[in-house]
């Protein structure tokens, strides 16, 4: 089993890391190297997670090795004839623990995974972000602006690096090794994180249990529900108009750049990013046999369209987003609905409003019954979250006393060192390895959660289903190569495995190894590593009381606040939406109904006359019926059109009319066809208006 663990856990983790950026992410949309380079940060960060207690008990294991080596045997008592009173090594013997990992693999393996992850987030992943944004047209013009971009990033850090070199060597008291040098960019950089992590850590561990008991109460999701429903349809109408605005600009630069002027290339380029039906519109009124050079127009540059080009990326996929976020939400506030019509059921049987559109597999009809449903949704589950968010609380509470007094070390006052000394002193190595998991993967879910549930306006933003962008998958990537090392760093500092913190003279984690001795930057080591954690008390007392998001609502930006006036016209906005939503969706079914209802009683009937028909017609008949009813075809196609249009119209369920409208037509499937507009204008002579009825 020597390394079995780390090889399986390699594994595991890389197929996690693929499922995650699989459900944030576009595998078939966006560019390879955006994907591949946020799986490479992120797989490397959950790695480190995973592989840390392994290293633990191996460390535990390797100390007990050497105390026996170096303890001398006991000593024979000559009077006696027994051995003196000083127990023998074997009463606890050390025997391998079954994750054990060869000496000098873990050093190796705990280098190349943190210098590859600082090698992303602060030369790699940076420059890929704007090399993401950039709305140039060739690869050449997209590293240029990713450079210049990057020069004011990078020149701060070799303006801070220069200027400490220069301190160094003017000082003479000062004589730094290469090793030193090191050790003070792992410091700096661990710095960085850390100062960023006590922030997330502390809305995580309120933020975290909280969420689980407001889980469990059926009207407070319902409201929240409805709530996001009134901001995401604002967000969802600014993210259309700003595409129509972005679309006009578009069909603007259509228009004028025709098909032999050189920069029709990077036109095309910017229409393949638009939506489909809007190519197809700018596509039919393409006069590509009109010379660019005839007509004396101004015509937009290649920086113009570069900046175009970025608008659309950015129009386009914001637009896409809010749209599938529409349906999810949707898909939610029904099936709250459903739950709270059920919770009074008598028959104990869940019956949903809507059918789901994806057919049920064999699993979920035999064992998620309706009866099954109805236990879990309305009955088990309220008391499964309740259960949940008290252990979770109890978690948080152990964090936050344990990075108060985890400095102490006679007595020993962190919880989690006390669990991981009381394992090491019986050898119980699965116990340690389990401890140490669920203490750093507690941690590592509230800061990482937070990390998925922030919003940095519409820049940086991990939507699910798909729809996150290649900037914010990269940004995450960042954030997380940059939080995981003070994590792991802070975590051995509260078990007393980072000897520059507990002050022991013991054998140090490989993981620790490779930070070096933080005593050459004494201030840091004996004052911010310590005491700043502290303030994670402060946060968790803000995160409680919601102090954010009352300072957000008083800035402008509306949360959802219980006592609030603007909460509760929101909440009555967005279930007032959902009403409609629901009403329109029930139209749309009872429609299909009736079609189905209808095909089913009069299609057999007439497939049969039909066939009967053809049987008895005479060949002479059939030639001129075929070329009577081409003639007709050809010379009545409009009246045909007209006929079929009025026959799927009867089909169709009739929407209110918009009386408030500015213009009205007859016939809006003729109106739509792209011909004709309202006013004698055709849309082949009016470019800048074909967006109007978007």
């Amino acid at each position: 089993m020597s390394g079995a663990a780390l090889g399986l856990e390699i594994v595991f983790v890389f197929f996690l890391a693929l499922f995650l950026l699989h459900r944030y992410g576009d595998f078939k949309k966006q560019h390879r190297l955006v994907i591949v380079g946020t799986l490479l940060a992120w797989y490397l960060c959950f790695l480190i997670v995973f592989i840390l207690p392994l290293d633990v008990s191996t460390t535990i294991y390797n100390r007990c090795k050497h105390a026996a080596a170096n303890s001398s045997p006991p000593e024979n008592n000559s009077t006696t004839g027994v051995y003196a009173a000083t127990p023998a090594p074997s009463q606890h013997p050390c025997f391998k623990p079954w994750s054990y990992i060869p000496d000098g693999i873990m050093p190796i393996f705990w280098r190349v995974v943190y210098w590859t992850s600082q090698f992303l987030t602060w030369i790699l992943l940076p420059f890929m972000q704007s090399y993401a944004r950039s709305g140039g047209f060739s690869i050449t013009g997209k590293i240029k602006t990713a450079l210049i971009e990057n020069a004011i990033y990078y020149g701060t850090y070799l303006l801070i690096f220069g200027a400490f070199l220069i301190y160094v060597a003017v000082n003479p008291h000062l004589h730094l090794e290469w090793n030193q040098l090191q050790t003070i960019g792992i410091a700096a950089a661990n710095t960085w994180g850390l100062f960023l992590l006590v922030l997330l850590l502390g809305y995580g561990l309120v933020e975290i249990p909280r969420s689980y008991w407001n889980g469990a109460k059926r009207g407070y999701l319902l409201m929240k529900t409805y709530f996001k429903a009134a901001k995401l349809m604002t967000e969802k109408a600014d993210a259309e108009e700003a595409l129509e605005d972005v679309m006009e600009e578009v069909c603007k630069v259509n228009g004028s750049i025709k098909y032999n002027h050189p920069l029709r290339k990077c036109v095309d380029t910017i229409l393949k990013k638009c939506p489909t039906e809007y190519q197809e519109k700018m596509g039919r009124n393409m006069d590509d046999y009109e010379d660019f050079d005839e007509k004396h127009n101004t015509y937009p540059s290649e920086k113009s369209l570069v900046k175009l080009h970025k608008q659309v990326i950015y129009s386009v996929q914001r637009h896409r987003r809010t749209q599938v976020q529409w349906q999810i939400l949707l898909e939610q506030a029904f099936y709250l609905e459903d739950v709270a019509k059920n919770e009074t059921s008598a028959t104990h049987q869940f019956v949903h409003t809507f059918q789901s559109p994806d057919p049920e597999n064999r699993f979920t009809q035999h064992f998620y019954s309706p009866t099954v449903e109805w236990y879990w949704e309305c009955l088990l589950r309220p008391w499964f979250y309740r259960i949940l968010a008290v252990v979770l609380s109890i978690f948080s509470v152990i964090v936050v006393w344990s990075e108060c007094t985890f400095f102490s070390t006679t007595p020993v006052l962190s919880l989690f060192a006390v669990f991981i000394q009381l394992a090491e002193k019986t050898y119980n190595y699965i116990y340690i390895e389990i401890a140490c998991f669920l203490s750093i993967f507690f941690l590592s879910i509230c800061v990482y959660s937070t990390v998925f549930r922030i919003r940095v306006f519409n820049y940086y933003y991990l939507a699910s289903h798909h729809q996150t962008d290649a900037y914010s998958l990269l940004f995450s990537g960042m954030l997380f190569c940059r939080l995981t090392p003070p994590l792991c760093l802070n975590f051995l500092g509260l078990t007393h495995m980072d000897s520059s913190i507990s002050h022991q003279n013991t054998q140090p984690t490989a993981y620790t190894s490779i930070m070096g001795s933080m005593k050459v930057l004494s201030f840091i080591a004996d004052g911010f590593y310590i005491y700043y954690p502290m303030l994670v008390v402060i946060l968790c007392i803000a995160t409680y009381f919601s102090l954010g998001t009352r300072c957000l609502n008083l800035l402008g930006f509306q949360q959802f606040m219980g006592d609030n006036d603007m909460t509760s016209d929101l909440v009555d906005e967005g279930k007032e939406l959902i009403r409609r939503e629901k009403r329109k969706r029930q139209r749309q079914e009872e429609g299909e109904n009736r079609r189905r209802e209808w095909k089913e009683r009069y299609g057999h009937n007439r497939e049969d006359s039909t066939r009967n028909r053809n049987v008895h017609i005479d060949p002479k008949e059939s030639n001129f019926s075929d070329i009577s009813a081409n003639r007709s075809a050809t010379k009545y196609t409009r009246a045909n059109n007209r006929t079929e249009r009025d026959r799927i119209e009867l089909l169709q369920d009739a929407e209110p009319l918009d009386f408030n409208a500015a213009t009205f037509t007859d016939d809006p499937l003729e109106s739509e066809s792209g011909r004709y507009q309202p006013g004698g204008r055709y849309l082949s002579m009016s470019h800048c208006r074909i967006f109007d009825d978007v």
